[in-house]
């Protein structure tokens, strides 16, 4: 529903140098569209490069009324606090923008939509898009993906937020500076919004979180030539005692190639240090032996992990090498930092083959 061309101001109330503000941060990373303004008021007139190390020229503002001389079109929530909930302050921007005439999206679990005061704000024309929703007309997955014509890539991570999604949109701009047709499928908040499409997992009932990956590959895949490539954002990881993203994304992709991605040093699960994280090789084998089941006679070569994006961002530049070779070494796969060094030694390897 967010258009590639509007105009957005993100709601990023203490979000800049926060995990919770990782949706807003993700889009001022990778969105290609305008983004006008950013509201803070913890950090408002100060350079955003200064406080987020995001190369991108975007003023910082303290509330929606300074944010509109900008000409935003579009406010978008860029918070992922704890448990969904819309801050207190946050809201008041956002019944701003609103009253202002501008549109709102929202992935967090609270409908904005159904906040009585909010929608009675939306003028006509506009909209309030509740991008964590459940689809409409959802299906059992039949692996269906698995008769496309198109490479599916899907990537694996060994963590939450280790780069998964940013590794995918890597692959799509390595993908269209080679001229080869590809697509993103969304399956977070923060990829949803940047591509304006897919499906938000976490949404989804547990009978049909299959069947919501397997229909958007499709709906990617129409759009896309036979020899085209579907890059599938990953969630969750199987590594995660709490997350239980990993098969349905593996069922309903029916993927061709695999991508690992990990955090250059990390040895246990980020916020359960007393869970340890198996040896990659281990996850390698874990993770094809997983995706050869649940697909058709005829469906051809059981996918394979074909390359590790490696996160070295908590790395200096020569260590980041030193991580990047010993990985190689070990795992006897492409490895590379799709964000510090490009993403077209691991596209090579992803599609080569799959």
């Amino acid at each position: 529903m967010l258009g590639a061309d509007q105009a957005v101001v993100l709601l990023q109330h203490g979000g800049l140098d926060s995990l919770t503000g990782k949706t807003g941060l993700a889009m001022l990373r990778h969105r290609r569209g305008p983004v006008v303004a950013v509201i803070d008021p913890h950090h408002a007139g100060a350079s955003l490069e200064a406080v987020t190390g995001i190369h991108r020229s975007v003023p910082v503002v303290g509330d929606l009324q300074a944010a509109l001389a900008f000409g935003p079109e579009v406010a978008v929530v860029g918070l992922a606090p704890s448990g969904g909930r819309l801050p207190d302050p946050v809201r008041a921007d956002a019944l701003a923008a609103l009253r202002a005439g501008l549109s709102l999206a929202s992935g967090l679990h609270t409908r904005l939509g159904d906040d009585r005061e909010l929608r009675a704000a939306c003028q006509p024309g506009q909209w309030i898009w509740d991008l964590r929703c459940e689809p409409a007309g959802l299906q059992v997955a039949q692996a269906r993906a698995a008769a496309l014509p198109q490479r599916r890539v899907l990537a694996l991570g060994t963590d939450m937020a280790v780069g998964k999604m940013s590794a995918c949109l890597a692959l799509q701009a390595a993908a269209e500076a080679r001229g080869l047709a590809s697509g993103f499928v969304g399956t977070g908040q923060a990829g949803i919004l940047i591509s304006g499409a897919g499906v938000a997992l976490d949404a989804v009932r547990v009978d049909y979180a299959a069947g919501a990956v397997e229909a958007a590959v499709l709906r990617c895949a129409e759009r896309l030539p036979a020899d085209g490539l579907v890059l599938v954002e990953g969630q969750g990881s199987l590594c995660h005692p709490g997350s239980s993203a990993s098969l349905p994304l593996l069922r309903g992709s029916q993927a061709t190639a695999l991508l690992l991605v990990h955090r250059a040093g990390q040895a246990t699960i980020d916020r359960l240090p007393q869970v340890p994280l198996p040896p990659l090789a281990d996850l390698v084998q874990l993770s094809e032996a997983l995706a050869a089941i649940a697909r058709p006679a005829g469906a051809g070569p059981a996918p394979r992990v074909r390359a590790l994006a490696l996160n070295t961002a908590r790395l200096t530049a020569p260590d980041a090498q030193r991580a990047i070779a010993e990985a190689e070494q070990a795992l006897q796969l492409v490895c590379a930092d799709p964000l510090r060094g490009g993403a077209e030694t691991l596209l090579q390897a992803l599609v080569e083959v799959s």
